[in-house]
This record gives C-alpha cells, structure tokens and sequence, in this order.
C-alpha cells in the first residue's frame, strides 16, 4: 500500500481523508505552503513546501506513482499522477484515470476561456456538500481497497 498524498491548502475533505487513512492505517501526506495545524495522529505527515505558485503540486507530481492516492482539484496535477499511475480523487469524490483526464482538461481549459471572455461573469460553482463530503469518503474507501488488491 502507498501513501495518500492531499493537495491541501484549499483541500475541504482533510479531516476525511484522515479518517478514512486512519481506518485503513495508511500513511497520509498534507502537502502545503503552510497554515495548516499538525495533527498528533502518527500516519500523517505535514509537509510544508515554499510559498510560490504550484509548489506543493510538483512536490506532489515528483513523488506519486503506482499504489499512491493523490486527492486534489488541480486538473493539470491531476494529470500528472494520473499518468504516473496514481489514483486520483477530487475532493467531491469524482475518479480522475487515463479514460476521462482528457476530457476534464479539455472541460478546465475551455471553462478558464470562457471566464476570460466575460469578465462581468459572476459567481462560482455550487456550494460543497454534505453529501460531497460522504461520496469523497466512500470513494477514497474504494480507492484504497483497490489499491490493497494491486
């Protein structure tokens, strides 16, 4: 079994994804620029990476690969771990792979051109749930039992 590794500065599920580490007694990895409290739990580790745009996704990029769970939103990280054999969890419980990472950059790209063309657009998404926080659980449950079988 691998390690999680949480893209965390503006992560919403960290204390789930402890949880469910916790449970599977898996070493778990928050990885930011800082601002986040240690936890006392012994499978986490607090990685604080230099501020700086990007830092913690190539931290992350540099060390995921087959066995590893990377849980973040970032697209084109998302990408990377995915190629490099990782799972790859968004924080509402949606699986990133080889069969649908293409066409969620193609969807990021093609959203950051419409955000570009109407700067008067306002608002973002829908807010994050309850419900996303139990989908993200069962999720990473799943991810880490499919990890376990290889």
């Amino acid at each position: 079994m691998g390690v999680i590794y949480v893209d965390a500065d503006a992560c919403p599920v960290k204390a789930e994804a402890e949880a469910v580490a916790t449970r599977h007694r898996t070493q778990i990895a928050f990885v930011s620029n800082g601002g986040l409290r240690p936890s006392q739990n012994p499978l986490v580790q607090m990685i604080y990476v230099d501020q700086g745009a990007d830092v913690a996704d190539m931290w992350i990029a540099e060390r995921a690969g087959t066995g590893d769970v990377v849980i973040t939103n970032d697209i084109p990280l998302a990408a990377k771990c995915v190629a490099a054999g990782a799972r790859v969890l968004r924080p509402d419980g949606e699986r990133l792979t080889e069969a649908n990472i293409g066409n969620v950059l193609a969807t990021r790209d093609l959203m950051a051109d419409l955000r570009a063309a109407d700067p008067f657009r306002q608002g973002g998404g829908r807010a994050f749930s309850r419900a996303d926080r139990a989908r993200f659980s069962e999720a990473l449950e799943c991810e880490l039992r499919a990890a376990a079988r290889g």
